[in-house]
C-alpha cells in the first residue's frame, strides 16, 4: 500500500528538507511514498489521492506510542487498497469537512507544532513504525 503526506505549506528550510528527504527515502525500503506539498486547505482535498484510507493529523487526536503507531500503520498496510494518505493542515488545521471525512484522527503531540516539524516528526514516525514491524534495531522499542 503506498503512502502520500500532503502537507499544507512548503519546506524552505534547507536543513529540515534534507532531513525529510532523508526519512521518505528510509521509508521507500518498505513501500513507495511520495509528499504533496499544497498552497491551500482546498487544495489538501484536491492533493488527495482516490480512495485513499485518510489519516489527519489534528492536536486533539488520538496520541499513540511509537508501537501503537506501528500496529496502526501495520493494520492499514494489510488491508491493501488504495493509498494511505497522512494530512498536515497550515496554521487553522485540517478543514472540517475534511476531518470528519477521515478513517483516523492523530495527535503527534498536545502541543501545537509548526506544519514543517510536524511533517518531519510523521515521516519519522513512519519510519521507525516500518522498523518495529519488522523487528529491526532502529527503533530501540521495549517488548
Amino acid at each position: 500500500m503506498p503512502i502520500v503526506v500532503v502537507a499544507h505549506g512548503k519546506l524552505k528550510d534547507r536543513g529540515l528538507r534534507a532531513l525529510v528527504d532523508d526519512y521518505l527515502a528510509r521509508i521507500r525500503r518498505y513501500t513507495r511514498v511520495d509528499e504533496v506539498e499544497v498552497k491551500s486547505d482546498l487544495a489538501l482535498s484536491r492533493a488527495l489521492p482516490a480512495g485513499a484510507t485518510l489519516i489527519a493529523l489534528e492536536v486533539d487526536g488520538a496520541a499513540l506510542s511509537s508501537r501503537e503507531l506501528s500496529q496502526k500503520l501495520g493494520q492499514w498496510m494489510s488491508q491493501g487498497k488504495g493509498t494511505l494518505a497522512f494530512v498536515i493542515g497550515g496554521a487553522e488545521g485540517i478543514p472540517a469537512a475534511l476531518s470528519s471525512a477521515a478513517t483516523f484522527r492523530l495527535s503527534l503531540s498536545p502541543l501545537t507544532l509548526p506544519h514543517r516539524l510536524a511533517r518531519l516528526i510523521l515521516v519519522e514516525q513512519i519510519y521507525r513504525g516500518f522498523t518495529i514491524l519488522k523487528g529491526e534495531p532502529y527503533a530501540r522499542e521495549d517488548g
